[in-house]
């Protein structure tokens, strides 16, 4: 297998579904997909799509605002008749719909959800090659996606599909860029094949077992995801986020035996447990409190004496299976990429009987470099894990100043993607040679750690781009900063300041629920957020915080002033206004420092 949709025809042939991809429908009930329809489904939609005029290397957008079968069967059916798929953020502006588009010359875009047809039509009056529309939903006045389905070019989807190879592209995935226009990231069937033959042990997901998808699909992480699901023919659920938990909730409903998530998704089911906890009463918050206690010396692999082991078994009785039996009470491994999740979210997790494995990798490498494994000796808590096979890794120490074991990241591999779009100065820059080898400058700053048994695992120190300097010539990397602090349970984001200034300082998000039980058990009224932040009391105890961790880090790294500010930090806002996060939940850096200048100003004018 070497082209994507090889994956579907292999489910279909070894182990065929009846629900193979399912989501709710308007009534909140499961519609479903076997592998058959999802076949002939896409198979017609290819022959459609070249009924619209559409040749072999064209490029097509989709764009949804949940995950839904009707997606992964046109990104099938795309591949199937040769085309190119550029994958779409519902949430980026009109504007960044039509620089996309043109630098993609789009001809045909499917679409489901809210306003996304409007925003679509609205680009096109400025987007000359845009011909068609489509809707994924029943809409009146409005193509529907399945006007489209034929069987008329039949013959011409077979002979294009037989004359696809590995190295062809099949998708162009715009990066959504903390600054600066996206760059469309070119991937061939076999970069993302080469991650699917190469992490799919790493779900656990086998033939009939439910899993569940809520990350966006646009994204290459979910994408691969899927692809492996696919391969592993996994019952695939689309949900959302917004009904997960809960005794009705997705989860519950699924009872997934896996799923891939970002950081921040697993830090917010730890606040609610955790802020769940603060609710309680006598024993069973005393009892609740010594369970998370234990945790905070929890190791792999540990150990224990007789004792404690009486002691984790009525832990896990009491505390942790109830955990557990909220994310479905079959979840075998949770994945979770894109940004670095902090340790102590993994220990308790792990301690939970919930094992998280974190991998790392990047849109331009399809997306996965590295992954803590099942193996016994594949998870070391703190890093990415080790290489996936074929994957190469330089630590390169030119060109900046790092720790004497640290470097950029350098990645060869099968998965690198061919370059960015329309891009010759950017490729020219990110791509450089060393040893007759073709290597990616991930931008991304860490080190080659050894495990117990010797094995060697990625650890991640910080972005190349994030690297503050203070005034007085001193390197700071913010990163591990944030992850640090933002385990304690009162914030909830942070962002390290400091560039070119005499010290660093922070902006501090906190988190409200969290913040409104402290009040209330210090007898503080509240008076919302914006008040609160102001009260001596309260920014007396985010002090304490500060004065708590800033013994970790060296002098120069120490947080010496904060700034509470009450407005969170969002991948979109309703009004239009610029995001404080991309997508995939990372810091707009640029973002956030112009609209809390004031706040900055005031800190560094004192």
């Amino acid at each position: 297998m070497t082209r994507l949709f090889d994956l579907l025809y292999y489910q279909l042939e070894n182990h065929p579904l009846e629900k193979s991809l399912s989501s709710r429908d308007t009534s909140g009930n499961w519609k479903s997909y076997s592998s058959q329809e999802i076949v002939d489904a896409a198979e017609r939609a290819a022959s459609g799509l070249l009924g619209l005029g559409l040749k072999r290397g064209d490029n097509v957008a989709m764009v949804v605002y949940k995950n839904r079968p009707e997606w992964v069967i046109m990104d099938f059916a795309m591949q199937m008749a040769g085309l190119v798929s550029i994958p779409l953020y519902p949430t980026i502006s009109v504007g960044e719909y039509e620089y996309i588009l043109n630098e993609a010359e789009v001809k045909a875009a499917f679409c489901g959800g809210g306003d996304l047809f409007a925003k679509l039509q609205a680009t096109q009056q400025n987007v000359a090659t845009l011909t068609s529309i489509y809707t994924f939903d029943k809409l009146d006045g409005k193509p529907f996606w399945e006007d489209i389905f034929s069987t008329e070019n039949k013959a011409e989807v077979e002979k294009i599909k037989s004359g696809i190879k590995g190295e062809d592209l099949t998708t162009i995935i715009y990066t959504s860029g903390t600054t600066g226009n996206p760059k469309g990231v070119m991937l061939t069937h076999g970069n993302i094949m080469h991650v699917v033959h190469n992490t799919e042990s790493l779900l656990t997901a086998k033939s009939g077992d439910n899993v569940l998808s809520f990350l966006p699909l646009c994204h290459i992480f979910e994408r691969a995801v899927s692809m492996v699901y696919c391969y592993r023919s996994a019952k695939v659920y689309f949900a959302g986020t917004d009904n997960l938990s809960g005794p009705s909730g997705d989860l519950a409903d699924v009872q997934p035996v896996t799923f891939s998530t970002v950081p921040r998704l697993l830090e917010k089911i730890y606040e609610a447990i955790y802020n769940k906890g603060l609710t309680l009463d006598g024993t069973k918050r005393k009892l609740f409190f010594w369970a998370l206690g234990l945790t905070d010396d929890y190791e792999l692999n540990q150990k224990l004496s007789f004792a404690k082991k009486i002691k984790w078994k009525i832990a896990d009785k009491l505390i942790f299976s109830k955990w557990r039996e909220a994310l479905g009470g079959k979840v075998g491994a949770i994945f979770t990429g894109a940004a670095p999740c902090p340790v102590k979210i993994m220990r308790v997790f792990w301690a939970a009987g919930i094992p998280i494995r974190e991998g790392y990798g990047l849109t331009e490498t399809s997306p996965t470099l590295t992954g803590n494994t099942t193996e016994p000796d594949g998870v070391l808590l703190g890093t990415v894990g080790p290489l996936i096979p074929g994957v190469e890794i330089l630590i390169d120490q030119e060109g900046g100043e790092y720790k004497e074991d640290e470097g950029e990241i350098l990645a060869h591999g099968p998965n690198v993607m061919i370059g960015y779009y329309k891009k010759p100065e950017v490729n020219a820059q990110v791509f450089c040679e060393i040893d007759g080898k073709r290597w990616f400058r991930t931008g991304d700053i860490g080190k080659l750690v050894k495990g117990p048994t010797g094995r060697e695992f990625l650890k991640i120190t910080d972005r190349k781009k994030e690297l503050l300097k203070t005034s007085g010539g001193k390197y700071v990397a913010p990163a591990p900063i944030e992850n640090r602090i933002r385990e304690e349970f009162l914030v909830e984001q942070m962002m390290v300041i400091g560039d070119k200034q005499k010290f660093v300082s922070a902006l501090i998000v906190p988190a409200e629920e969290a913040l409104k039980s402290y009040c209330a058990k210090k007898e503080i009224p509240w008076t919302g957020l914006h008040e609160i932040i102001q009260h001596k009391k309260v920014q007396k105890r985010y002090q304490k915080i500060i004065d708590t961790y800033n013994p970790e880090f060296g002098h120069v790294e120490q947080i010496k002033k904060f700034r509470l500010v009450a407005s969170p930090w969002l991948p979109f806002h309703e009004d239009g206004a610029d995001a404080e996060l991309t997508p995939t939940l990372k810091l707009k850096r640029r973002v956030i420092r112009d609209k809390f200048k004031v706040e900055i100003l005031s800190i560094y004018e004192e």
